[in-house]
């Protein structure tokens, strides 16, 4: 059966019964399909042209979209030749944008001052370069080549009995002719290799030479750090010679066609030959990130010797390629905390074989390293003052405490934040409503989208950007409701019930209004009474309020155009004094940076993930009532919001005063 597709205008075969989704992520054509191909997210609409496509019971469609050939790709299986068209808004884009918008002082840390968080730190990267010069071989000195090696890194550099790699052996009697017996070693230290393993267990000092090369090559020394992210990958280039950052790329990470979650992606690994099909994805995620170094950052694959990795406990089994079953089971049991650092070439990530890739430890099933990485870029946990991590995502996660303590959890929050489970959601790509204004008297309504392209939908900051206007100016009630009393054009019963225009018709890239409905509020209501219960319940646990904290960190890539004064009238963030709220960015990467330049801080992230004690939230009464409490903009109790309740009914009055 042939399947071609418009405006691609590419065309490849499959076998009858293939279901379409699958058919174009095989062919390197990503939908965006938030739910995983379960039917229930209706992102991955295709619109059939000619032939046909046996259509699965559970589509989200109308029998009007159906009668006009639209089709969910995941619902929809191949059974003849068949053309179809793929509209923008149904596509991931290839690259990630993240765009930052000038916002009020003290929200926003530039990079010298996030720098400055975890200070006192010294430049001392796990891998160092080293040149030494030789004699060459007589017939009164023939000893073996790397008897001679060890002699002169022995007394050029101090460095005592090093152990050598097998792949370094190999190189060497050639690396040390090429180079008329000049030669630059690069060596990692034992404790550094075996990351987190018992500190008897190894001699923290001995050296392991993992690569020789010819000449002097000390200049060409780097490291790449990773996020792995449920939706994105960013890596970041970092120079072991300068200790400066090249350059910093993303990707969505390829898993998301599988589902914008991490339980999604679980129950997919659990498939026959779904966790090979999950390693796959990420690994040629980071492999796609590698292929661009060389044009985007000057770095040629081969002149990386370090990676380092951090990402949530799902996001490193399924690279690892381990059973990730047991995480989504209670009692919630991964099968390692910590791992060896392991050859990256083993994982199939395209890099030189001597390069070890280091993942970040995890805590606990739901925080993961991605979270001790945010905990050692901000150096909560060697200061006196009580800090708050929070990194909003599907799977909000947040660390309360100080050098003394440090308490975790994590909170199941959906994938609104990332336009998941939204009517028109989308991802951080070209054409996502990112800010919205709404005038709370007139109801004029502005807004921008991402790179200034026609409106495809709305992204997770967007949607929060809309929604606290949109509650400042009446039109969406406490309750989540849409108030069709008010007098204005915006509000409007649609096929799913209520709903509000974001974007009109003549406005949008698929000419089709952009609209909120009441379910669409209800899942955003689902995901930030989550994150609140989720903090709130932690500070209840150590008998803490907000008032005790300090500093308010947020990470997360997510927070790049986050609102602060919005999250917080919607009730996601809470209601304190905003010099409170620092922004980080991608703690992650940053802490996974900061490992690449610092043998310390490599020890630092494993003491600061022994020090982290995880609370669950699974059967805790106290996460309940504080998540029915938060079911609410901003919250049923308003006098925990102040500044944000005086300022709706200060807008109700103009209204009033407005309509005489």
């Amino acid at each position: 059966m042939k399947v071609t597709v418009l405006p691609d205008d590419v065309s490849f075969d499959v076998e009858r019964g293939t279901n379409l989704l699958e058919a174009l992520s095989e062919n390197g054509i990503v939908l965006d399909a938030s739910c995983g191909g379960a039917g229930v997210c209706g992102q991955c609409r295709v619109k059939v042209i000619e032939g046909e496509v046996k259509a699965e019971a559970g589509s989200t469609q109308s029998q009007e979209e159906l009668d006009q050939g639209w089709r969910q790709a995941c619902l929809s299986e191949v059974i003849g030749d068949v053309t179809i068209n793929i509209p923008s808004e149904s596509r991931i884009d290839s690259e990630v944008v993240y765009e930052r918008r000038p916002t009020p002082a003290g929200q926003y840390l530039t990079n010298e001052m996030i720098e400055a968080l975890n200070s006192g730190w010294k430049f001392d990267p796990p891998l160092k370069k080293v040149f030494v010069k030789l004699p060459p071989p007589t017939p009164e000195d023939n000893v073996a080549d790397a008897a001679r090696l060890m002699r002169a890194l022995r007394l050029e550099h101090g460095i005592e009995n090093p152990q050598m790699e097998l792949s370094a052996l190999r190189d060497l009697p050639d690396a040390l002719r090429e180079g008329g017996w000049e030669a630059t070693v690069t060596l990692i230290w034992s404790r550094a290799s075996d990351a987190f393993l018992d500190k008897d267990e190894h001699d923290p000092h001995l050296p392991i030479i993992i690569r020789v090369e010819p000449g002097d090559a000390r200049d060409r020394h780097f490291a790449l750090a990773i996020d792995i992210g449920t939706t994105t990958v960013s890596g970041q280039v970092m120079d072991l010679g300068s200790g400066e950052a090249k350059c910093t790329l993303n990707e969505y990470n390829s898993q998301v066609q599988y589902g914008a979650d991490v339980i999604s992606r679980i129950v997919y690994s659990l498939k026959p030959g779904g966790r090979e099909t999950m390693q796959a994805k990420v690994v040629g995620t980071i492999n796609k990130v590698i292929s661009r170094l060389g044009s985007d950052c000057g770095v040629e694959p081969r002149e990386i010797s370090h990676l380092v990795a951090a990402g949530n406990t799902t996001m490193t089994h399924l690279l690892l390629g381990l059973n990730a079953r047991y995480l989504r089971e209670s009692p919630y049991v991964p099968v390692a905390f910590s791992v060896r650092s392991v050859l990256a070439s083993e994982l199939g990530i395209n890099i030189g074989p001597w390069a070890r890739i280091y993942n970040f430890p995890a805590v606990a099933s739901y925080v993961g390293g991605d979270i001790v990485a945010g905990v050692i870029a901000t150096g909560m946990y060697k200061r006196e003052a009580m800090s708050l991590l929070i990194d909003i995502g599907t799977n909000g996660e947040m660390v309360v405490g100080n050098k003394d303590f440090l308490l975790t959890a994590s909170a199941s929050a959906g994938p609104a934040f990332e336009g998941g489970g939204i009517t028109c959601g989308m991802h951080a790509g070209a054409g996502a409503i990112e800010r919205f204004l709404i005038d709370p008297i007139s109801f004029e309504v502005k807004y921008d989208t991402i790179k200034r392209a026609p409106a495809r939908g709305v992204c997770g900051s967007g949607l929060i950007n809309a929604v606290s206007g949109l509650i400042e100016a009446g039109l969406i009630e406490p309750n989540g409701k849409v108030n069709l009393a008010a007098k204005t054009d915006l509000t409007r019963i649609g096929p799913n019930g209520p709903e509000i225009i974001l974007a009109p018709a003549d406005k949008t890239d698929a000419g089709a209004a952009l609209t909120l409905t009441e379910g669409d509020l209800d899942n955003l209501l689902r995901a930030k009474a989550a994150m609140y219960a989720g903090y709130h319940t932690l500070l209840e646990h150590v008998g803490m309020t907000m008032d005790e904290i300090e500093n308010v960190y947020l990470a997360g890539n997510f927070g790049n155009t986050l609102d602060i004064e919005n999250a917080v009238t919607i009730g996601l963030l809470p209601d304190v004094d905003r010099n409170k709220f620092q922004f980080v960015g991608n703690s992650s990467l940053r802490g996974a940076s900061m490992v690449t330049r610092s043998s310390e801080i490599l020890f630092d992230a494993e003491r600061a993930a022994r020090m982290m004690t995880n609370v669950e939230f699974w059967d805790n009464p106290a996460f309940m009532d504080n998540y029915m409490a938060g079911m609410f903009f901003p919250h049923t109790d308003a006098r925990i919001f102040p500044t944000v309740t005086a300022r709706i009914e200060e807008f109700k009055k103009q209204r009033e005063w407005a309509a005489g």
